[in-house]
C-alpha cells in the first residue's frame, strides 16, 4: 500500500528541502525522477516558458488534440463529517437534501441532452442517507444513459467497490485533501473522514475490485506548502501506474473557494498553478490531468492545449443542480459544495475548444475499450 511508503517519500522531501536541491534539472529527454521533480518544484527561477511548451509536447504525443469533457452530479449533500472547509461540513447548517430515483432520472437525462457521455456522481459522506444501495442504484441507473461513470463518495471496502463495478461503476474519484497527516487531522475534527489511512488505502481496495480508472489529488490551498502537496500527489499517482498497470489514472489540484470554509486557505498564484501542471505532466507522460470549474474562464482557456487532457463543462455543484434547483439561485449558491467561477454552458465550452483547434471529445473510448 502507498500508506506504507508515505512517511519514506514524506522524508525524501523534507531533506531536499533542507537541502535546498533546487538544482538545473534536463527534462528534454521526457523522463524525469522523484528527486528531479522536487528539484523542479522548488526552483524558483525555472524557465516557466519552455517548462509549459515540453508539457504541451508530451501531452499532444500521447493524448492528441482531445480533450474529454464531463460533468458532475450531485445526488445526495447529507454529511457526518466535520471538515472545516467544506460547504457540506456537518458543522454548516444548511438545509439538506437527497434526490429521489424519479429525480436523479431527470438529473441524468437533463446531462445527456447536453451530449455529455462521462458523469461523476456525488454524495456528502454519510452512510445512512446515502446509503452503497442508494449509490448503486444511481450507477445502475446512469449507466444506461453514460458510458463512463465516476463515483466520488465516501471510502468503501473494497468488495462495496466491486458491487459498484458490478453495477456499472467505471472510476472512482477521492481527494486525500491533504497528504500531510498532522494537518489533516486538524482539519478533520470528527467523523469518520478523520482515519487518514483509511481514506488514502481506498483507492488501491478500488483497484482490486477491477475498477478502470481513477482520480486522486490535493486541494489546493490547505496547507502552505504547495510543492509537498504536489510531490506526494505525484508519488502516489506514479505508484498507482506502476502496481496496477491496467487502470488509467488522472489527477486534479483543485484551488480552494470559499464554501463556508472555516479555515484559513493559502492561495497558489496562476504561475505557480501554471507550473505544477507543466511539471506534473512531465513527470506522469501518460496520466490525465483534470481542470474543473473551480478555475476562471480565462485560466481555463489558457490552459487548454498545455497539459489538460479533461475538463468539466456546464457543472453544477448543488443537489439536484441542472433540473431541481434551476429556478432558485439563492439556494443553489447556499447549498454548493464549492463556488464555481467558470459557469459557461457546454455549447460555449466546445466553441472554445474548437477555436483552439482542438476536438471536444464526450466519450472516453479508452475506458470503451477494457
Amino acid at each position: 500500500m502507498f500508506s506504507d511508503i508515505i512517511i519514506e517519500k514524506e522524508k525524501t522531501y523534507r531533506n531536499l528541502v533542507k537541502e535546498n536541491r533546487s538544482r538545473i534539472i534536463d527534462y528534454s529527454d521526457g523522463y524525469i525522477s522523484e528527486e528531479d521533480l522536487i528539484s523542479l518544484l522548488l526552483n524558483t527561477d525555472i524557465d516557466l516558458e519552455h517548462l509549459v511548451m515540453r508539457s504541451k509536447q508530451i501531452t499532444d504525443n500521447f493524448f492528441g488534440k482531445a480533450i474529454l469533457l464531463y460533468a458532475p452530479l450531485y445526488i445526495a449533500d447529507y454529511c457526518v463529517n466535520g471538515c472545516l472547509y467544506c460547504g457540506f461540513s456537518a458543522k454548516n447548517k444548511i438545509a439538506r437534501e437527497r434526490l429521489e430515483f424519479d429525480e436523479i432520472d431527470e438529473e441524468l437525462m437533463a446531462l445527456k441532452a447536453l451530449n455529455i457521455d462521462s458523469v461523476v456522481i456525488l454524495t456528502g459522506e454519510d452512510r445512512i442517507k446515502s446509503s452503497l444501495e442508494y449509490i448503486g442504484r444511481a450507477v445502475e441507473m446512469a449507466r444506461k444513459y453514460f458510458s463512463e461513470v465516476i463515483v466520488e463518495v465516501y471510502p468503501l471496502e473494497r468488495d462495496e467497490y466491486a458491487y459498484l463495478v458490478d453495477k456499472g461503476l467505471t472510476g472512482v474519484t477521492l481527494y486525500q485533501e491533504t497528504y500531510d497527516k498532522e494537518l489533516y487531522k486538524k482539519l478533520h475534527p470528527f467523523g469518520p473522514k478523520r482515519n487518514y489511512k483509511y481514506r488514502l488505502d481506498a483507492i488501491e481496495r478500488a483497484a482490486n475490485a477491477r475498477i478502470k480508472e481513477v482520480n486522486i489529488g490535493p486541494l489546493i490551498g490547505l496547507n502552505p506548502d504547495f510543492n509537498f502537496e504536489v510531490y506526494i500527489t505525484n508519488a502516489h499517482a506514479k505508484y498507482i501506474q506502476d502496481k496496477y498497470t491496467d487502470i488509467e489514472v488522472s489527477v486534479s489540484f483543485p484551488r480552494i473557494q470559499s464554501a463556508l470554509s472555516k479555515v484559513k486557505s493559502y492561495i497558489m498564484d496562476d504561475k505557480t498553478y501554471l507550473k505544477t501542471l507543466a511539471v506534473t505532466r512531465i513527470f506522469l507522460p501518460r496520466a490525465g490531468i483534470n481542470i474543473s470549474t473551480r478555475e476562471t474562464p480565462n485560466m481555463r482557456d489558457n490552459l487548454i492545449g498545455l497539459g489538460i487532457t479533461k475538463m468539466s463543462a456546464g457543472s453544477k455543484t448543488s443537489v439536484g443542480g441542472y433540473v431541481k434547483k434551476t429556478d432558485n439561485s439563492f439556494y443553489e449558491h447556499k447549498n454548493r459544495q464549492f463556488d464555481i467561477n467558470d459557469e459557461r454552458s457546454v455549447e460555449e465550452i466546445v466553441r472554445v475548444l474548437e477555436k483552439k483547434g482542438y476536438r471536444p471529445e464526450f466519450t472516453n473510448w479508452i475506458m470503451n475499450q477494457k
